[in-house]
């Protein structure tokens, strides 16, 4: 495997577009040959990685006047200042280096599949002694050892099984053990192993979450002919209790999707079918895991339509798809929804991985098209969910801008709440509505630096203030900084508050001459009413009217997010030790020190020469100790 690099010259910042003669002496040197490639901008950033069995050609392909691309390849490629190529042996190692690549550098126009978190995956943290089993809509944002399976379109079945699968075998059912000394109820009822006291080994709990992982694969069957096996194995030694539990386990496991049965003509082969349907703004993805004739999994996913043609979004889809599960999942065959464009390139990089055949077929007639038919259909309705939801979202900001007589939809709203007790931890959240819908990547939460407030003293006016400060100081600070237009930039800005929150942000605005630039309105809770900068009444509004459903699905989530980070600093509060104040003293010597006197009372008692006399604690370390729980004598020592 070779990398290779353009020598930089004079003419390196200017596209290539623009220089035919730099054009066509850099294509020469791109050999015929499989690989990867990379096409990078004036700041030397990759744009997008892509592979080929022929690189020359498929490069060439990009600078074509007669080649049809979509506007999002069309402007990176007016962009493209350098071409880089890795040549590769074989065309499956391309492939293989092509996704490892993307994740490495995630180029931008590489992005196709988007990540909104619509579907739900199923994660289990191989990363832990004893793992976890859980939903989560988070994509691949754990430990690289932990495992996603999905994303699932089915949510309501999807949680179905997982209860059944708890029922099945016995899991750990809290993430934190609810006594110190002793198992819950679920160990007595069988519906933990005792995971809290190490009553099962975390090589036997693994075992358990193998058998289960098998099922969220597509693997069911196999794992119910092992259970069988094993259970006349225990009723041959005589281990009827255990055989009993097997038996009952390989019951729960037939009942599991039995009315998810398609009828096709060879059962045998487990395959997956792909299809789409898109409009102008989305394209929904679906692909049916087909296993022994048995739909066990239909996945979802979202694409932008304009990313390519219909076959280049499902090559794109199953390359991203396959990536990230196991050789054994890998089907024997794909039913594919028109051809793909480097279908032999897919299949050929996928029969290395599982080590047998996998066919990819774009079948015209019989029971497999009709199968194709099926998947196409269901995609078609989730796009018509999609745009329900979008129209829906739509006529609730435009009853918002004319509610509040905005010049433009108020495509990013934000919200933002305090949550303290009497002062006492107090935080704030920021949260972000795109389009109608939550955009978590942009939450903020702030912890509130002003000293005033503090346990037993309040001031919600003071803590609004602070973080609408600090939202938009950078605005100030960098005048060249753009404002309208830009992308963090909001449209609305809630508060979650009446005429007094409304005014105090307004005063930190006016400030910073925003005031007029920053579209601000405040939300009152008790009677749902709208307050306008200076105005001394509300707006009048109907509660039910659905611009004002968006501010309120708005203000709810933001104290939804403030609370949990507020319970959340409270209970760090009250776990931490009076000892984590003191420097030096880490946990390890907070081990030893209370290993020794069994409680800080005892070590506020204690002398220098009892404090010397722990392991790890030296005369000086001692010494910060004894003066930090007897301030009144180390300041008369100093005198």
């Amino acid at each position: 495997m070779l990398l290779f690099k353009s020598v930089p010259d004079l003419l390196s910042t200017t596209p290539l577009l623009k220089t035919p003669e730099r054009l066509e002496s850099r294509l020469k040197q791109i050999p015929p040959e499989p690989g990867v490639y990379f096409m990078r901008d004036a700041k030397d950033h990759i744009l997008y990685i892509g592979k080929s069995k022929k690189l020359r050609s498929r490069v060439r392909s990009y600078f074509r006047q007669s080649q049809d691309l979509g506007p999002r390849i069309a402007l990176m490629v007016r962009q493209v200042t350098d071409i880089e190529f890795i040549v590769t042996d074989s065309e499956a190692e391309a492939l293989a280096l092509e996704a490892n690549l993307i994740k490495q550098h995630q180029p931008h126009f590489n992005v196709l599949l988007k990540d909104d978190k619509k579907y739900p995956y199923l994660c289990i943290t191989w990363s832990e002694e004893y793992p976890s089993i859980f939903i989560t809509r988070r994509r691949r944002l754990g430990k690289k050892q932990d495992r996603y399976y999905g994303p699932y379109v089915d949510t309501r079945l999807l949680r179905s099984t997982l209860h059944l699968v708890k029922q099945i075998f016995p899991l750990k059912q809290r993430r934190r053990p609810l006594f110190k000394d002793r198992p819950c109820l679920n160990y007595d009822i069988g519906r933990c192993p005792g995971v809290c006291q190490r009553l099962v080994t975390p090589e036997e709990y693994r075992k358990t979450l193998q058998k289960i992982a098998m099922i969220f694969q597509g693997r069911t069957g196999e794992l119910i002919a092992i259970l069988n096996e094993q259970m006349q194995l225990a009723s041959a030694d005589l281990n009827f209790e255990y055989a009993a539990r097997l038996r009952d386990q390989i019951a729960g496991l037939q009942n599991l999707g039995a009315d998810q049965k398609v009828a096709l003509p060879d059962d045998t082969i487990s395959r997956d079918a792909i299809a789409l349907a898109a409009d102008e703004q989305s394209a929904c993805i679906q692909l049916f895991q087909i296993r022994a004739g048995r739909l066990v999994g239909r996945l979802g996913f979202m694409a932008d339509p304009q990313s390519g043609s219909v076959g280049a979004i499902l090559q794109r889809a199953l390359e991203e798809h396959y990536a990230h599960v196991d050789p054994v999942e890998i089907p024997a065959e794909i039913l594919v929804q028109t051809e793909l464009p480097e279908a032999e390139l897919l299949a050929g990089g996928l029969c290395d991985r599982k080590g047998r055949k996998v066919t990819v077929l774009c079948p015209q007639r019989q029971t497999k098209a009709e199968l194709i038919q099926m998947v196409e259909r269901n995609a078609g309705h989730e796009l018509m969910r999609t745009q329900r939801a979008r129209d829906l979202s739509t006529q609730a900001q435009q009853d918002l801008a004319d509610l509040l007589d905005l010049p433009d939809l108020p495509r990013r709203i934000e919200g933002y709440d305090i949550s303290h007790i009497q002062g006492s931890d107090a935080v704030a959240s920021r949260v972000v509505f795109v389009d109608g819908l939550p955009a978590k990547q942009h939450y903020r939460r702030y912890k509130i630096k002003d000293p005033t407030v503090r346990a037993g003293h309040s001031d919600d006016f003071a803590s609004l203030a602070e973080v609408i400060g600090r939202r938009f100081r950078s605005y100030v600070d960098k005048p060249e900084q753009p404002r309208l237009g830009s992308v963090d930039w909001p449209d609305l800005v809630m508060i979650d508050g009446g005429k007094g929150q409304l005014s105090a942000v307004m005063a930190v605005l006016s400030e910073m001459e925003l005031a007029d630039t920053l579209q601000v309105v405040s939300l009152a809770k008790q009677r749902e009413e709208i307050f306008l900068p200076g105005a001394k009444q509300p707006l009048p509004t109907d509660s039910e009217q659905s611009g004002v459903q968006l501010l309120r699905r708005l203000r709810d989530e933001a104290h939804r997010f403030a609370v949990s980070f507020h319970r959340q600093q409270r209970t760090e509060r009250m776990r931490r030790s009076r000892l984590d104040e003191i420097s030096g003293l880490g946990h390890h010597r907070q081990k030893e020190l209370l290993a020794a006197f069994r409680s800080i009372d005892y070590i506020r008692e204690a002398s220098l020469e009892q404090l010397v006399t722990v392991p790890t604690i030296g005369p000086q370390l001692a010494q910060q100790i004894y003066d930090y729980f007897h301030p009144s004598q180390s300041s008369k020592a100093e005198e």
